[in-house]
């Protein structure tokens, strides 16, 4: 099966961004076959995780519910020059809080 969906990594200090580009058509069913980066394997999972591509918005439901055991996860808005906290668990990120990012 071809990879649908490509994701790329960058790490720092604090996160772990997770860019993804959709190759093709993607349907709900392609869910079922789809691996993100595992944040216990890639050792991040100790760090936030920001979300960033182009996708329908139950494709972001599945990878959020995916990273859900990391410290935070937000989503990258262009507009913002940052990234958006939606989920946290630690008191360093709060919901609404702009994640900072410099250059994609």
């Amino acid at each position: 099966m071809l990879n649908i969906v490509e994701f790329g990594i960058r790490n720092n200090e604090y996160y772990c961004l997770i860019h993804f580009k959709i190759k093709q058509e993607l349907v709900p069913n392609d869910l079922q076959n789809i691996n993100p980066p595992d944040p216990i394997k890639n050792k991040f999972s100790h760090k936030g995780v920001i979300l960033s591509g182009r996708g329908p918005i139950w494709f972001y439901g599945f990878l959020i519910h995916f990273y859900h055991p990391t410290k935070f996860i937000a989503i990258y808005d262009p507009r913002l020059n940052g990234a958006v906290v939606i989920e946290s668990h630690t008191l360093e990120y709060k919901l609404g809080d702009l994640v900072p990012i410099n250059t994609l």
